[in-house]
């Protein structure tokens, strides 16, 4: 009985390790996928703006959110 339930507790340990690996690449992959689109986004090749934007006269917010397809300005 002891050995069957070090068995049972064996793989129990085992299984939990298995979805902890699983879990933590799940992570990392997502964090790589989100880090591949923001670094492609932020571009200068691919956007107008930059980090720093300077508007030119008669620029509206609006204008300004459709060249550089930002959903933070409104």
């Amino acid at each position: 009985m002891a050995s069957k339930k070090a068995s049972i507790l064996a793989i129990a340990d085992a299984a939990s390790w298995y979805c902890a690996i699983a879990l933590i690449a799940l992570i990392l992959l997502s964090s790589l996928k989100e880090n591949s689109r923001v670094r492609g986004r932020n571009q200068v090749l691919d956007l107008p703006c930059d980090e720093i934007y300077v508007v030119g006269e008669g620029e509206t917010l609006h204008t300004i959110n459709d060249k550089c397809d930002d959903p933070y300005i409104s």
